[in-house]
């Protein structure tokens, strides 16, 4: 029995095979990103449900989907099977009693990035690749500069000025060449461009969706989420959506599902959460467009999905059609409330991104979008400690006399 099925990768937009056994960044035929696919008919011929019982509670569990060749190949930290908890003091607050919570911020590194570096690190060194370049919002440039340094390739972070301090201070602990950009994730794009135009092949672009492999860590988060309901289908995954390669693996990873036969029925609707100052995708969601165009002076306090142009704005958008999703946009004035709601409720200290969901959850909920029978998945994707200053700390100050003991 193999231990991974790849096959081959295939262009998202027009379909062209692209070889898997060589290190591939965009379509040779259209530059649109490219997704790997497996022999779903071999898999289902060797392997059940029931046969994940026993292995560890990590991603790894899924290798057969996973396109790491072999197990001495894979670089890991233990990242996967986040719980998925239930959210019932918010949820009965909001009207959705049923309402699910699946923590990302609990996996190494402090976010779901680990997901898609423990995969697109693993590959690329399987690959032959030495150095990774990428432009970084934050969280995924500390992540793969974590596991590049554990898989021994050197890594080039490309991050804006104004991303999370210890983003930063994560890069620079695991030995990567971190470099500051005055502007946003597109201009840091730009400096990789560069860089990896100017290196003669010699470095690697691991930019979002510019490599086939960081989407395979993340649709990880639906295989779990499908394993943890006993395969079954929740009503609703929501999730706050940047890049969108979260909600485009977890799509996959429910179309991979239903054709190996382990799941039936309609699948979630899936929706795209994405900050009112930084709303490409809600935007031509609403204008029934196939693709997204570039946001102007984006800007959010949830700096994880202040993504101006996603390059695969039309994968998240054809997601959404298939899954008779939405996407909604919401103020940073509203996410920050509910960060701080959550929190009092339920004791959960979720990321703004994070908390950008269940604002979503609460203003579909409220647009009757949602019903209060639904089971809705929210996902957060980071922990709340890594953004210290989305919370305000006002208490007071006890003074003690130093002479009394």
């Amino acid at each position: 029995m193999s231990f991974s099925y790849l096959s081959h990768l295939e262009c998202g937009r027009c379909g062209a095979g692209h070889d898997a056994g060589v290190p591939q960044n965009r379509c040779e035929r259209c530059s649109s990103p490219l997704l790997a696919r497996y022999d779903l008919t071999a898999v289902r011929s060797r392997l059940r449900p029931a046969d994940l019982a026993g292995r560890a509670p990590d991603l790894w569990r899924y290798h057969e989907l996973l396109p790491v060749s072999g197990e001495a190949a894979v670089t890991t930290l233990g990242e996967g099977m986040t719980p998925l908890l239930p959210m019932a003091s918010y949820g009965r607050r909001i009207g959705l009693p049923r309402l699910l919570m699946k923590d990302e911020g609990l996996l190494p590194t402090g976010s779901f990035k680990a997901r898609g570096a423990a995969v697109g690190v693993s590959r690329a060194a399987e690959l032959g690749v030495e150095r990774l370049a990428m432009p970084s919002n934050g969280n995924a440039g500390a992540a793969w500069s974590v596991y590049a340094a554990r898989a021994g390739l050197a890594a080039t972070v490309v991050m804006p000025l104004d991303a999370p301090e210890i983003t930063r201070r994560e890069c620079v602990a695991a030995g990567a060449d971190l470099r500051l950009v005055d502007g946003l994730i597109s201009d840091a794009g730009q400096v990789v461009d560069e860089l990896v135009a100017g290196a003669d092949r010699q470095v690697f672009d691991a930019s979002t969706l510019r490599e086939p492999y960081r989407v395979e860590g993340k649709k990880t988060m639906g295989l779990e989420i499908i394993e943890q309901l006993g395969w079954r289908l929740p009503d609703v995954i929501i999730y706050p959506t940047g890049g969108g390669v979260g909600l485009l693996g977890i799509h996959k990873a429910l179309d991979e599902l239903r054709e190996l036969g382990w799941i039936t029925g309609d699948p979630p609707r899936l929706v795209a959460v994405q900050a009112a100052g930084c709303a490409p995708v809600v935007r031509a969601f609403e204008r029934g467009e196939r693709d997204t165009t570039t946001w102007q002076d984006a800007r959010t306090v949830a700096f994880g999905i202040n993504v101006p142009k996603p390059l695969g704005g039309f994968l998240i958008l054809d997601a959404l059609a298939a899954t008779s999703g939405t996407a909604i946009s919401v103020d940073d004035d509203e996410l920050l409330a509910d960060l701080r709601e959550v929190a009092a409720l339920e004791g959960a200290f979720v990321c703004p991104e994070g908390a950008a969901a269940f604002t979503a959850a609460r203003k579909l909920r409220a647009s009757g979008w949602l019903d209060a029978d639904d089971q809705v998945v929210v996902l957060n994707t980071g922990a709340g400690l890594k953004y210290p200053e989305s919370v305000h700390v006002d208490a007071p100050v006890l003074r003690r006399d130093a002479r009394r003991g």
